[in-house]
């Protein structure tokens, strides 16, 4: 007991070193919700995220928002208390990883139908979400090899197979979709396989599992929960129990490791898979120019 509170100390007070250290926070945050003066807003957006010298990506859409943002702790700060003044955002609930640079190298507010694309119109989770799990929760029945009512826990990836081949949950299914809106129709066909387990869906900050579930209810799955915070929320929690490699990432950290710490792992330049640190040993590795996945392509143009 005593070394598992000594652990969760130190390593509670290594991440306030790290925090205190970083010159830039990184944000992640959505929320589904009702959103219907985009277009008015927008300018707002883009002018404040001007002033305060943050960059990123905004995504404003009719069903809610989603944003990833990198500054300085004031600057973040400032636009996290602006955008909570808005009684829609007051309860956003906020991720944050540190970094040296900036995460992104510049500042973009889009306009979007959907937070993020399914082509699943009927599904609008502010109006109920599928139950949820904590990363303590999981962590315990993973521990534990079922959930509380007995009943076998098995992990659904939700996200793209060239982001799950960077690091996921041991022994998870992986259907190696290669965009989100292929999802329904694989979780449709493979049903009652999945039959008498408790499934819960993870994606790397909650969204694409917080829609993957709520459809999966309504065909019929009776016993679903969405990861609470997706694999950064684990991480943070957690850190990498039952779970193998990294969590790919859409900025240039590439990855992060469950320490929330960027990791050697990089995107090709020439055709944007993901370089293992093992893969850029291979002399098929040139930096801007070529990676295993396309050298033998390059090489016969």
């Amino acid at each position: 007991m005593h070394a598992t509170i000594d652990h969760a100390v130190s390593t509670e007070a290594h991440a306030t070193a790290v925090a205190a250290a970083a010159a830039h926070v990184n944000i992640a945050a959505y929320k589904f919700v009702t959103f219907d003066n985009i277009e008015q807003l927008r300018p707002q957006y883009q002018a404040l995220c001007k002033e305060l010298g943050l960059k990123g990506t905004i995504l404003l859409t009719p069903e809610g928002i989603n944003l990833f943002l990198s500054g300085p702790r004031a600057q973040i700060d400032r636009f996290l208390a602006w955008l909570r003044s808005d009684a829609r955002f007051a309860d956003i609930e906020v991720k944050e990883s540190y970094s040296e640079e900036q995460s992104h190298k510049r500042m973009l507010v889009k306009i979007k139908q959907e937070i993020i694309t399914m082509r699943m119109p009927l599904i609008k989770p502010e109006l109920g979400r599928a139950p949820a799990v904590s990363p303590t929760t999981l962590k315990r029945w993973l521990d534990q090899g079922h959930d509380d009512a007995g009943k076998p826990v098995v992990m659904v990836d939700t996200r793209n197979a060239f982001e799950v081949d960077v690091g996921t949950f041991d022994n998870t299914i992986d259907y190696r979709i290669a965009k989100f809106t292929e999802f329904p129709a694989v979780i449709a066909a493979n049903r009652a396989a999945l039959a008498d387990k408790t499934v819960v869906t993870f994606c790397t900050g909650g969204i694409r599992c917080e829609k993957a579930a709520i459809h999966m209810q309504e065909i019929g799955y009776d016993s679903v929960y969405q990861l609470e915070g997706g694999i950064l929320k684990y991480f943070e929690e957690v850190g990498g129990a039952h779970y193998t490699g990294d969590c790919f990432v859409f900025d240039y950290r590439t990855a992060l490791n469950p320490q929330l710490e960027p990791t050697v792992t990089v995107q090709c330049f020439a055709c944007r898979a993901v370089v293992t640190p093992r893969q850029q040993l291979s002399p098929q590795y040139v930096y801007e120019i070529s990676c295993p996945h396309c050298a033998p392509v390059a090489e016969t143009e």
